[in-house]
């Protein structure tokens, strides 16, 4: 069975209605770059060899505003006020700071001299007319929103938002608003994954609870397969009811991989099956929100069309020495605090919260992290680098 990507469709919105989404076309400059010499300070325009010795006085002709240019041209020993962001009027070459002048008898004394081109956009230097600026598969954020509102783009094509089934098992969940008994859980799982789901540009279909019976589980699998991607949380271990990797098998699925060296995370369950995606996410909590993190976000983002998807660490400072029972990569939940003084030489310093098991969330709310601990490390001192997964 192909594990390539499946062609999605594509969609036009509104560039006020882009942001998140991934762009389905290339985007070109409509004109060069900036569109002509701009200045980038306050000063005077001047040309530079009028100016290779200093003190020097030159004659004010004019001005020049940001939206308007300056009709004429500077001559020898002239030179024309501007604004941030007007036109360089034609024959100055330099922008002299306003800051370094002085007005004497009529005149515009220039106390420092200057280079040509300096402070100076030249026309087309950022772009030019008819250059790909952006590339299908681009994550929109407010730079791309930026840039094709500055090129005219009003409607945008970009790929479908992905739909994502959701659908946790075990016949000890129950929905929120129920009273658990004795040994049932609340449904957390689905609300939690729905937020992840969401907060990857996705659409959350939560199609309910599958209890632990076969025939029943392969109905609501069934109906999860319409989607893009369906998630399964729980029913992925070795126990007798955990039927999740058996019903699959039902409907020829192709198993990618059935297992991961995480704690905690290890049974994650990953394939293809009718031509959908689908995640059996671990049941206990911390196990669901780190392997959808770590894996299903970003098959996510590579189903959405986006081109690269690289998964960023933080590096960080342990407060604390830390020892653990080796042999899997361990995302321990942990609080991330600002360096203390000059952020520009002090480093963040990362500790990790008392947690009881991947079953215990309230140790994440204290957290706004994970502390990623390699496969062999033992022992970890405290001042070491280590590396950081936001939350």
């Amino acid at each position: 069975m192909s594990t390539a990507l499946p062609t999605l469709a594509r969609e036009t919105v509104l560039l006020s209605e882009s942001l998140g989404r991934v762009l389905a076309e290339s985007i070109h400059a409509d004109r060069d770059f900036p569109p002509f010499p701009r200045a980038t300070r306050d000063g005077f325009a001047v040309r530079s060899a009028d100016v290779a010795q200093v003190p020097v006085q030159v004659r004010r002709i004019g001005e020049a505003r940001a939206g308007e240019a300056f009709a004429g041209i500077v001559a020898a020993m002239q030179c024309v006020e501007i604004m941030t962001g007007a036109p360089v009027p034609a024959g100055a070459d330099a922008v002299v700071m306003v800051e370094y002048t002085a007005e004497r008898d009529g005149q515009i004394e220039i106390s420092r001299e200057i280079s040509p081109g300096q402070n100076i956009v030249p026309q087309g230097s950022e772009s030019q007319r008819g250059a790909i600026l952006l590339t299908p598969g681009r994550r929109i954020g407010y730079a791309e929103i930026a840039m094709m509102a500055a090129v005219g783009k009003q409607d945008i094509a970009v790929y479908r938002l992905p739909r994502v089934a959701i659908l946790p098992t075990g016949d000890e969940v129950v929905e929120v608003d129920a009273a658990p008994g004795p040994y049932q859980i609340r449904n957390s799982n689905s609300y939690s994954l729905q937020a992840q789901v969401s907060s990857a540009h996705a659409i959350p279909v939560p199609i309910g609870i599958a209890p632990d019976r076969e025939e029943r589980l392969r109905e609501m699998i069934a109906e999860g397969l319409r989607a893009d991607l369906l998630l399964l949380s729980g029913g992925v271990s070795m126990g007798k009811f955990d039927l999740v990797e058996k019903v699959l098998e039902s409907f020829d699925a192709d198993f990618f991989f059935d297992g991961v060296a995480i704690q905690p995370g290890r049974p994650l369950v990953f394939g293809r099956a009718q031509g959908a995606f689908f995640f059996g996410l671990p049941g206990n909590p911390l196990s669901t929100m780190v392997t959808f993190e770590l894996f299903a976000r970003t098959a996510l983002a590579l189903l959405s069309g986006e081109s690269d998807v690289p998964q960023l660490f933080l590096r960080a400072r342990l407060a604390k020495d830390l020892r653990r029972k080796p042999g899997l990569t361990a995302f321990l939940p942990a609080r991330l605090q600002p360096p203390e003084g000059d952020p520009a030489v002090s480093a963040p310093v990362v500790s990790v919260v008392e947690w009881k098991g991947s079953g215990d969330i309230a140790a994440l709310i204290r957290a706004n992290c994970y502390l990623v601990v390699p496969e062999e490390t033992e022992e970890l001192s405290a001042g070491e680098w280590v590396a950081v997964l936001p939350r």
